[in-house]
């Protein structure tokens, strides 16, 4: 599979026409440019090493900017009081669907019984992506992270894992909007992950505008997306002259109110 990826790697090199990566690259008056890289958090093992050419425009950088540096050890996840049981914050329906998706990933709801609904999102987030073959230590921006520390490259926080964690202790009613997403797009999310690996290991997009599912609602879509994207451009836009590689979540580079649209002069 490694040698098969390395082939269409170097097929698309050959084409020509834009990075075998999905990325988009911004440049600000005063001499400020950016290279946007579309990010998957937890990879396949075929996503590892990274592609050539990318590890050479990060020598090349002046500093490496991400959403957190999850390189770091402490967990950023405070101390919650238990919630009730699962059962009795879930609709029947979804209650349902939790029930099955715990049996079929082999997840104990008894783990997850108390918890937070936004941290049950995530726990099942994770699954599902370990169910599809990805892991952390293959994610991109975890790659990029390494390469940047063993070279001494500076690194820059968009927001960090706290503020990331903190946010989604804000949402409403303890992030059941969060939990019942995943949980009705769970087969939507598959697939975009399955999308979004396929852009790194055979075909990337061309241009930022590309049709994609939402899986959000239109309050969370404007929490965990729309603003996030915003604030994202501010920090850029304020940065002084220099070569940055930024390296953040994928579907915040493509679709709708995208941060290279914002970032454009």
């Amino acid at each position: 599979m490694r040698m098969l990826s390395t082939i269409r790697r170097y097929l698309v090199h050959l084409r020509g026409g834009g990075e075998s990566w999905p990325a988009v690259d911004i440049t600000l008056p005063g001499q400020r440019h950016f290279h946007l890289v579309g990010s998957i958090h937890m990879g396949t093992r075929d996503m590892a090493p990274l592609p050539a050419r990318l590890l050479e425009k990060l020598r090349h950088c002046d500093g490496l900017i991400v959403e957190a540096d999850i390189t770091h050890s402490d967990s950023p996840f405070p101390p919650e009081p238990d919630r009730p049981p699962l059962h009795t914050r879930l609709s029947p329906p979804l209650w349902q669907q939790l029930c099955l998706l715990t049996d079929e990933l082999a997840l104990p709801i008894y783990s997850i019984d108390t918890l937070p609904a936004w941290r049950v999102a995530l726990v099942l987030q994770i699954y599902q992506a370990r169910q599809l073959g990805l892991y952390p230590e293959y994610g991109i921006d975890s790659q990029l992270l390494t390469a940047a520390h063993s070279q001494g490259i500076a690194v820059q926080e968009l927001e960090g894992a706290e503020r990331q964690v903190a946010l989604l202790t804000t949402l409403d009613d303890d992030g059941m909007g969060l939990l019942s997403d995943t949980l009705t797009h769970w087969h939507t999310n598959a697939r975009l992950m399955q999308i979004m690996i396929s852009w790194w290991l055979s075909s990337p997009p061309r241009g930022d505008h590309v049709a994609l599912p939402n899986t959000f609602g239109e309050a969370l879509y404007d929490v965990l997306m729309l603003q996030r994207n915003r604030a994202w451009q501010r920090y850029l836009s304020a940065l002084p002259a220099g070569n940055y590689m930024v390296a953040v979540g994928a579907l915040h580079l493509y679709g709708e109110n995208n941060l290279p649209g914002m970032l454009r002069p």
